[in-house]
């Protein structure tokens, strides 16, 4: 199905052409006076130069060309060659007609279907998860999904840190406190326990603490560095201390990022790339890619064309030991032999942007992965609280994220209570909605940009919201159900009619962009796209259900057409709350 403006574009090209220019010219833009018209053409401004005309005659020609086509309302030249239009109330019905007949409202999948690879979370094991992981999720988990409506093949991927001095720390600090368990036994040949020797809370609190001693004592630091060569070395029981670690807290990772409805394809960490490093680095030296450097393997990566300095990518250090580069370089070596993507997008924190660039370049300058395949970063900006500064607990501690869904959570059934609703109604209600709150609030910001997260906005539920939009979709749900309840009938042919009812335009108008939405928003990794579209459909639904009668209407014909109308906005919706990782309750 293709695209509205796509449509007007057809019949403006052709009228170009018949007016003897090129069709290049007839592009078609939104009006950026959406007060004087829908549409707008500048292409006669464009067009004045090659065919030395004034330009408001060629807009006049195109337009008496135009005059009596059935696709406009009102189609006009205006100095000094702007073309305005106006879209016919039967060219827009027919329109909304033929998105309410298509399962995927016009949105056609992409062409050519690729793989595509997303490397987000970040999540380090041993570690609560706290608001600075908050946006690597949302965001990435949207990407993947409206990847994933475009067709493509997409594999979301964690990423866990599970291989560095934090490893070490814990290992350390468990040997101090516990010398007698068996892990710490070099003679010991048996099987070791299935069941770990700590739980989440204990490994929430050792880290902390040896990381912190650690840094006021060198002898400390100097075992857990040697703990994790030791265990990076292939001793057993600091493996098998290893595989408690990553267990419990993969089992505690999935609990909350459930909560977030953000979902993995792998739970692949640091550690899965240890065995692609040899052969990489025997590449690399062999390829004639890296030499040392002050001790150092280093891969030049800086070009001709740069006007900031690019650092060398360290692949080994001075003593042999592998760093991040080395890793995330090797992780690509094995995504690129399990999967073959076509594009690998990493969701992080926009300061890596340095680092990052270093990595890609030295990925394709050392052919470890093609130039046919884009590595693209996706920097994010930090979520802020009301002071501007990255947000912290009242106390000046990183707010766990259970801790902020919570804290949400009852800002919200604060607001709910007063509605009649069952007891697990509601608080079905109040979790769909807080977490509306937080990843709209969030996802509504382009990713690059910082923001402040204000708990009272966000849970609000009017304006440009998580709950606002919920709660247009459960208006919709209630009104579908009255229509149900009550036995009104709706005829099988029932359309959509051509009105000129202003609402009613507004809101077809608002749907039409639904294509465009979703194709910007994955070609741009930008989840804001969707949000934007969303806030506008809501909006213009709710004044056409505020002025319009529906389930009321006595004219059936009207009545028929304002349901169905109202069946297409609530399927939009929901199938692009879903894009954003959200669902809607049935009551709020």
């Amino acid at each position: 199905m293709k695209r509205l403006m796509e449509l007007l574009q057809e019949e403006l090209c052709a009228a170009f052409e018949k007016a003897g220019y090129d069709g290049k010219y007839g592009k078609v833009a939104l009006s950026n006076r959406p007060d004087l018209c829908q549409y707008q053409c500048n292409g006669a401004l464009a067009a004045a130069k090659e065919y030395h005309k004034a330009p408001i005659q060629m807009a006049e020609e195109v337009v008496d060309i135009l005059k009596d086509s059935h696709t406009f309302r009102e189609i006009s030249a205006q100095k000094p060659g702007f073309i305005n239009m106006v879209v016919a109330d039967d060219f827009l019905a027919d329109y909304a007609n033929a998105m309410a007949a298509d399962e995927r409202f016009g949105c056609e999948e992409a062409g050519e279907k690729e793989t595509i690879v997303i490397d987000y979370g970040g999540a380090n094991v041993a570690k609560p998860l706290h608001v600075g992981h908050l946006r690597s999720a949302v965001i990435g988990e949207s990407i993947k999904r409206t990847a994933r409506y475009m067709g493509h093949k997409v594999i979301g991927d964690v990423h866990l840190g599970d291989w560095g001095l934090q490893i070490g720390l814990i290992i350390t600090e468990l040997r101090s406190r516990k010398p007698e368990l068996v892990y710490f036994d070099e003679n010991y040949s048996g099987e070791y326990p299935e069941e770990p020797p700590f739980t989440m809370a204990d490994l929430e609190e050792i880290y902390p603490y040896a990381s912190k001693y650690s840094k006021e004592h060198e002898d400390y630091k100097e075992a857990a560095q040697a703990a994790t060569a030791e265990l990076q070395g292939g001793r057993r029981g600091y493996l098998a201390l290893w595989k408690h670690i990553n267990r419990v807290s993969v089992e505690d990772l999935k609990v909350i990022y459930d909560k977030l409805n953000v979902e993995f394809d792998l739970w692949k960490a640091e550690s899965d790339a240890q065995p692609y490093i040899p052969d990489m680095v025997q590449g690399m030296k062999d390829g004639g890619y890296a030499h040392m450097d002050q001790g150092a393997l280093v891969v030049d990566v800086k070009e001709e064309t740069d006007t900031k300095e690019i650092p060398p990518c360290m692949i080994l250090k001075s003593n042999g030991a592998t760093l991040y580069n080395t890793t995330d370089l090797a992780t690509i070596v094995e995504r690129k032999k399990l999967f073959d993507p076509k594009q690998i997008i990493y969701v992080v924190d926009k300061r890596q942007g340095l680092y990052f660039e270093q990595v890609f370049r030295c990925a394709k300058k050392t052919k470890i992965i093609g130039e046919d395949v884009d590595l693209t970063f996706v920097g994010f900006g930090t979520m802020n609280g009301k002071d501007g500064k990255p947000f912290k607990t009242r106390d000046g501690g990183v707010l766990r994220l259970e801790a902020l869904l919570a804290e949400v959570t009852e800002e919200v059934e604060k607001k709910m209570a007063d509605r009649e609703m069952a007891e697990a109604a509601r608080k079905d209600a109040a979790a769909k909605v807080a977490l509306a709150a937080i990843k709209y609030g969030d996802l509504s910001n382009q990713p690059a940009k910082d923001y402040i997260f204000d708990l009272e906005r966000f849970t609000s539920f009017e304006g440009n919201t998580g709950p606002y939009i919920l709660y247009t979709i459960v208006r919709i749900k209630s009104l579908l159900n009255k229509v149900r309840e009550q036995g009104i009938a709706v005829p099988a042919g029932a359309k959509i009619l051509p009105l000129g009812n202003k609402t009613q335009t507004d809101v077809i108008l608002a749907l039409s962009k639904w294509s465009d939405t979703v194709e910007t928003a994955f070609a741009e990794q930008a989840p804001y796209k969707i949000c934007q579209f969303l806030y506008e459909l809501s909006d213009a639904f709710n004044k056409f259900y505020h002025e319009n009668k529906i389930a009321t209407n006595e004219d059936e014909s009207l009545r028929a057409s304002h349901i169905k109308l109202s069946t297409l906005v609530g399927k939009v919706l929901e199938t692009a709350i879903d894009l954003l990782g959200l669902e809607a309750p049935d009551q709020m």
